[in-house]
């Protein structure tokens, strides 16, 4: 393959290049789409840092791996201008904002709860549209991973799983090899080669360690293909199901908190750790679901580029990433019986579902949510 000649890319001093970065962490509305739009505005059509051609695809590389890819575009960037420590600062000053900003949320979630009327109304309405986010997810992502009935075969397969309480490990793995098998990419007999690294790996506790915590965010991360939402099931895994340290309404709550945020949906990493092990545990599991972000570009961006032209490769990922569609529809399944109580909490939802689908500006999400938190405490005013 032969690059376009390349633009010019500004050395800029290191203080430069985190300050920019903040700046897009501070405006990061919108989602993913709103995010990377703003990153090329300004890096590629106004500054020229790249050309279009090269940041299409060094973007094609980030959707295919795991990780949340504006994020992993400033990291990208920020090598282009300072190298490594370049990249780990525009990572970093990307992040900041939400990560604060979450910490200092989950700190008063946590000190003062939502036990006043009002508090525990907006929630009530929080909650219903966090379930309606949720299932727009599903099909979004669902419509361009599954485009055969192998994939949806594999799909149906992980939910299924899910609710008989099987690791998610193991139909995520199974259907990566067994589409690359079915796609004639992989022999059948390296099955034994792909799920003996993983047979190691420990359930949450009860009382989650600083480590347990980084263990959880690191896997979380290296697992999450196809955007945020694809974390949902992972992190509801180890915090609600095996480790117990969380309960739904709480989990909802975070994805609530982190929606209204500028930052990606996956700082609600964050909030789950606080209420894990506190402060650090907040660091903890941000560093781990972050750090596989920041390491696809150090260690070798080409490298990566390189790997994903591999067919083989692309078989195992489309069948993961149809098995992650099947967890992420059966956790909706299971957060929306928690959210949808009753009739005024179904109405909600509806009209949150409604709005998602309608509404395609930058702040949709956070307007959706936070209306919907208003309606919520309408109800229960006059319930």
């Amino acid at each position: 393959m032969i690059d376009e000649p390349e633009v010019s890319v500004p050395q800029e001093s290191y203080a430069r290049i985190f300050l920019r970065f903040l700046k897009f962490g501070l405006l990061a509305w919108g989602g993913p789409v709103a995010q990377i739009a703003m990153i090329r505005q300004e890096l590629v059509q106004e500054e020229r840092w790249v050309t279009n051609e090269r940041f299409n695809r060094v973007l094609a590389v980030y959707q295919v791996l795991p990780g949340p890819e504006a994020h992993e575009l400033c990291v990208y960037f920020g090598m282009r201008a300072g190298g490594r420590p370049g990249a780990i600062l525009a990572g970093l000053g990307f992040m900041l904002p939400g990560f604060l900003f979450m910490l200092a949320l989950s700190w008063f979630y946590v000190t003062y709860g939502i036990a006043s009327p009002a508090f525990a109304a907006i929630f009530y309405g929080f909650q219903a549209s966090i379930g309606a986010l949720i299932i727009r997810a599903v099909h979004r992502i669902g419509e361009h991973a599954l485009h055969d009935r192998w994939l949806w075969g594999i799909a149906i397969f992980s939910a299924i799983a899910k609710f008989l309480n099987v690791n998610f490990l193991i139909p995520l793995l199974l259907g990566g090899v067994l589409y690359a098998v079915v796609r004639n990419r992989l022999d059948p007999t390296a099955l034994h080669l792909v799920l003996l690294p993983i047979g190691g790996i420990s359930l949450a506790v009860v009382t989650p360690s600083v480590l347990d915590l980084f263990g959880y965010g690191l896997r979380t991360g290296l697992l999450t293909f196809g955007g945020a939402y694809t974390a949902i099931p992972f992190l509801q895994h180890d915090a609600v199901t095996v480790g117990a340290w969380m309960t739904d309404q709480q989990f909802l709550d975070g994805l609530a908190l982190s929606s209204i945020l500028p930052a990606p949906l996956i700082i609600f990493s964050t909030f789950v750790g606080y209420l894990g092990n506190g402060f650090w545990g907040a660091v903890a599991i941000t560093a781990g679901v972050f750090l596989p972000a920041f390491a696809f570009t150090l260690i070798g961006h080409q490298i990566f580029e390189r790997l994903m032209d591999n067919m083989q490769l692309h078989a195992f990922l489309d069948g993961v990433t149809a098995g992650v569609v099947g967890l992420i529809a059966a956790s909706a399944v299971e957060l929306l019986i928690v959210a949808l109580p009753d009739v005024p909490a179904i109405v909600i939802f509806l009209l949150s579902w409604i709005a998602v689908y309608k509404w395609k500006g930058k702040a949709a999400v956070a307007g959706i949510v936070l209306a919907a938190g208003l309606l919520g405490l309408l109800v229960k005013m006059f319930m």
